[in-house]
């Protein structure tokens, strides 16, 4: 009673044979990770997730906001649970309050993007003078 079985099977060996014969696609290119256009107030630094909200930026101790949004490398949301004692060169922005608001983790290419970072002097007030004057002892100090 199974006339229609020899039919099938001999379609499913002419599609499988069909299907070896498909050229391959070689993947030989190296594929360049997209670089994300971050906000120009975006600070570089080295974030590790302590025991979130608990952080650690560039070696300080730090919170992450209430709500705030780590995302990957890919752009996707990532919870902070996930990234516990991971070190991350990361781009970061703060919210009114102080805390960090939204994190990306960099790929390779942003990596090597500049940006200023949270650590970097912008201005140097120093006088220049290698140290204070010293008191030379009876005499009050400043005469």
């Amino acid at each position: 009673m199974n006339r229609c079985a020899p039919r099938f099977i001999a379609a499913l060996v002419l599609a499988t044979a069909g299907l070896a014969m498909a050229p391959v696609a070689a993947q030989t290119d190296e594929v360049k990770p997209h670089v994300r256009q971050f906000p120009k107030d975006a600070l570089r630094g080295e974030m590790v997730v302590l025991a979130p909200p608990n952080i650690s930026l560039d070696g300080k101790p730090d919170r992450l906001s209430p709500g705030a949004r780590i995302h990957d490398a890919n752009n996707h949301l990532v919870l902070s649970a996930a990234l516990v004692n991971q070190k991350l060169l990361v781009n970061y922005l703060r919210e009114s309050a102080g805390q960090v608001h939204q994190v990306w983790i960099l790929n390779s290419e942003e990596a090597r993007e500049k940006r200023r970072g949270a650590n970097t002097t912008v201005f140097n007030f120093s006088s220049g003078s290698p140290a204070a004057p010293a008191s030379n002892g009876p005499t009050p100090y400043g005469q």
